[in-house]
């Protein structure tokens, strides 16, 4: 199960008072959807029994982190990837260094690890 993508929002121009956007709506995604995806994932995780993919506003090592310790068996990234080229595989290199500083020998023993 994948949690979560881009979510429906809008915005208005005062001037006409009609939508910025031509078809109305359209996605809201990257770091403003983050603390929406986190919350997701850590309610979600907490219910069911098949693994969860933590997805929204990764862009980072540490955010992707933030969604381990909530559960996530995995992360995808998205956004990031069309602002650095190379962010995914920065990413691993900071989940990497992180388990490293931290004397963490497999990245499991970091999943689901969140104190509530």
């Amino acid at each position: 199960m994948s949690l979560i993508n881009t979510l429906a929002g809008m915005s208005v121009d005062l001037k006409t008072r009609m939508s910025h956007l031509k078809n109305i709506t359209g996605g809201l995604s990257g770091p403003a959807i983050k603390p929406v995806a986190l919350r997701m994932v850590w309610q979600v995780v907490k219910r069911v029994s098949i693994p969860v993919i933590g997805i929204g506003g990764i862009m980072n090592a540490e955010d992707a982190l933030e969604f381990l310790i909530l559960g996530a068996k995995a992360v995808q990234i998205g956004t990031a990837n069309f602002i650095n080229p190379r962010a995914t595989l920065n990413i691993i290199d900071g989940i990497q260094n992180y388990l490293i500083d931290n004397k963490i020998e497999d990245i499991n023993e970091i999943i689901g690890t969140f104190k509530s």
